[in-house]
């Protein structure tokens, strides 16, 4: 400590020694010595009271807690990383489950589709063939119509011919062969 202390007196009293006056350089109405002694004894109660070593010890105790704080950075950004690392990781796993989701709405849009085509297919199909049993039934019932018409129309005919050609013996005649061939179909 005194290595320092020396150079440092050299350099405070070179100004003093410069000074000239009346009463010389060691003397108390000399400002400069007066500042000079004021700057020892300040320097000297300084280091009586160890202020150097105490300064020294709150700078490296603010060194340390420079030191902390920045480990408990370190610490926060790692943490931090970490947190960053397995939101990315959530967030691909969510991409990759609502692309799976997308991917099945889609395989069950289509299969519903071809579900919907095979019904309407068969509805059509069911329309169809009832259409063709109506239209069949109508056939039918027009051609019974036409036919039971025509019998009617011809056994109107055949009564006016027959009514007009036949006399009564042809008509006991036609009787009793009639009366016959009844009798001859039920046994």
């Amino acid at each position: 400590m005194t290595r320092l202390l020396t150079p440092t007196l050299i350099l405070a009293a070179a100004p003093a020694a410069a000074a000239t006056g009346d009463y010389g350089f060691f003397s108390l109405r000399n400002t400069d010595f007066v500042v000079l002694l004021a700057f020892v004894v300040f320097v000297g109660i300084l280091l009586y009271f160890r202020v150097p070593s105490l300064i020294a010890g709150m700078l490296d105790r603010r060194a340390e807690a420079i030191r902390a704080e920045l480990a408990e950075a370190r610490a926060l950004r790692e943490e931090a990383q970490a947190l960053l690392a397995s939101f990315d990781r959530k967030r691909q796993e969510m991409a990759e489950q609502s692309a799976r989701i997308v991917a099945q709405a889609r395989e069950e849009a289509q299969r519903m589709a071809a579900q919907a085509r095979e019904d309407a297919e068969r509805a059509v199909a069911r329309r169809i063939a009832s259409a063709e049993e109506q239209i069949a039934a109508a056939e039918a019932r027009a051609l019974r119509d036409v036919r039971d018409r025509a019998a009617a129309i011809a056994v109107a005919a055949a009564q006016e011919v027959l009514a007009a050609q036949m006399t009564d013996a042809d008509a006991a005649r036609l009787i009793d062969e009639s009366i016959d061939i009844v009798a001859q179909r039920l046994h």
